[in-house]
């Protein structure tokens, strides 16, 4: 079923500019009900993958089957790729088809790289219904799955051929859920989009995604200019705040704690000064978004954890501010590390 014309006319296009591989992006309310117009040629089948308490529906105009995930970020394994590929080859998909992943970033990563991975690739579309997921998770190709020791440790390049982002459903996301793809969002006020806190919803997530959309356009695979893991920017921490598991944090909160951490180890470093610090400051506070380490946090556990990060190729690695902007760092003192996480711990 199309969408009402009132709809179609406040969805923008942006594209991901990637050669014979690029692909559009719409944003807006109502965009996911675009979903015939942008799937693959010749496709006959269209495999449904989200989770129940999602409850966002697509029609693809095509016969489709629903795939459901279990809920949570412990879905995001490779037992869960397992199910899935397994479910799709008894239901018949075929390498001409297309996966539809409906949902936040455990979804759009598992389902992203299953697709990947069948039949040594499959054309998927992906259809955010989070904020985190439609500013950041569905857009880039990036897709993978936890392991034990870590997040992310398994995946593959894989572009989608389109992603639909329908801000309609951010209408119904539960308040935490929202400020968690807030976390994700405050990264981009540092990446170059100007006055994001004072946009509008929509211009916001379209900023965001045009945002991505020239980095990974400009550097696909995180290759010698080192442009893409700039995206990374508070996550190394963030992810061993995920990994270690015991602390109460959505992704976009411990992202949040991240870019509060880089920025204290950036003017530890003498890369940034107390003014630029506080900007950070400024920006999480608007969104009401948490700094602070979750009590108890151990310091050993977290370094060691953000030592097995992918980008920790000569040591600690992150990505920090300076003078002329976000860089990739190796080599950080174990030292100067500490002196940042206790500054950062609540009183």
């Amino acid at each position: 079923m199309l969408a009402p014309t009132w709809l179609a006319y406040a969805v923008r296009e942006l594209r991901v500019d990637l050669g014979p591989r690029s692909y559009p992006v719409l944003v807006g309310p109502g965009a996911r009900h675009r979903l015939l117009e942008v799937l693959p040629i010749g496709a006959r089948k269209a495999a449904i993958v989200s989770q129940d308490a999602i409850g966002v529906t697509v029609d693809a105009g095509i016969e489709q089957a629903f795939f459901p995930m279990d809920d949570g970020e412990d879905a995001k394994c490779l037992e869960s790729v397992e199910e899935l590929c397994r479910a799709w080859t008894r239901w018949g998909l075929t390498r001409a088809d297309v996966v539809v992943a409906v949902g936040g970033g455990v979804v759009t990563d598992t389902a992203g790289f299953a697709a990947a991975v069948y039949h040594r690739g499959v054309a998927v579309i992906h259809v955010p219904t989070t904020l985190l997921g439609q500013v950041d998770a569905a857009i880039g190709g990036k897709t993978g799955v936890n392991l034990p020791e870590g997040k992310n440790l398994v995946g593959a390049f894989w572009q989608p051929a389109a992603v639909l982002c329908d801000t309609e459903t951010l209408l119904t996301l539960p308040p935490r859920e929202y400020r968690s793809g807030l976390g994700e969002m405050a990264k981009y006020a540092f990446l170059g989009v100007d006055d994001l806190p004072d946009l509008a919803l929509d211009d916001a997530v379209a900023a965001c995604v045009a945002c991505k959309a020239a980095v990974v356009g400009a550097d696909e695979r995180e290759g010698p200019s080192g442009r893409r893991a700039l995206l990374n920017y508070g996550h190394t921490l963030a992810h061993a705040l995920e990994t270690v598991g015991r602390y109460d944090l959505r992704h976009g909160e411990a992202v949040a704690i991240g870019l509060a951490f880089a920025a204290e180890l950036a003017r530890r470093l003498g890369r940034i000064d107390t003014t630029r610090v506080r900007e950070h400051y400024t920006v999480l506070s608007g969104y009401d978004l948490p700094w602070l380490l979750p009590p108890g946090t151990d310091t050993d556990e977290v370094i060691m954890v953000m030592g097995r990060d992918k980008k920790a190729t000569a040591g600690l690695t992150f990505v920090l501010d300076g003078p002329a902007g976000l860089e990739v760092v190796p080599g950080v003192s174990e030292v100067a590390v500490r002196d940042a996480l206790e500054l950062m711990r609540p009183s």
